[in-house]
């Protein structure tokens, strides 16, 4: 695909069915060199990607996310799932605030934009028990699980389920830019 960065983020949305196609290794790579790029607070670089691309370990993985989970379970159908984890030894605090979260997710939603760009879909997952999957996972202590998504070629057709999560969250539904931004006028 060839298109501009605009056209990417107008089109980009939450995939829910999806094609069982893997992904070739050098998109993979592509997508994770894409999130390694990523800014960060004073460069600290605090995120750690698991990667899932076993169906096997992929349907186990969909099973323990905990009872919140549960609304994931079309994880087991994708090709691909990525948890995207902080190490908090790598966080930054400016002004009270800790960085390591926002770094992470700053490097997430480049692997998601230059997935769609590769045709390759994904959905932003923050439902699931942090203290479930990590102790699945068996992560280290000072690692947070920011979100998870599922990676793959979207299905022609939606399945039900999509279509109704889609249209309760409003998916499609923005609010004006007048609504959220505000020009200050020189004095």
């Amino acid at each position: 695909m060839n298109h501009s960065l605009m056209d990417i983020i107008n089109t980009r949305h939450s995939v829910r069915d999806y094609s069982p196609k893997p992904i070739a290794e050098a998109e993979l790579s592509t997508i994770l060199e894409a999130g390694r790029l990523a800014p960060s607070a004073q460069n600290r670089q605090p995120w750690r990607y698991i990667v899932f691309t076993d169906p096997a370990q992929i349907k186990a993985l969909a099973k323990n996310t905990g009872l919140v989970g549960m609304s994931n379970f079309f994880i087991k159908d994708a090709p691909c799932v990525i948890i995207a984890c902080a190490d908090t030894k790598k966080n930054v605090r400016i002004n009270n605030q800790d960085y390591y979260l926002v770094d992470t997710a700053i490097s997430f939603q480049q692997m998601m934009l230059v997935a769609w760009e590769l045709g390759i879909g994904s959905c932003w997952l923050a439902a699931f028990s942090e203290k479930v999957l990590a102790k699945y996972l068996d992560i280290p202590k000072t690692w947070r699980i920011v979100a998870l998504s599922p990676f793959g070629y979207p299905k022609d057709e939606k399945r039900l389920f999509s279509k109704a999560i889609s249209a309760f969250a409003g998916s499609s539904k923005r609010q004006a830019l007048e609504d959220m931004v505000s020009f200050r006028k020189p004095q």
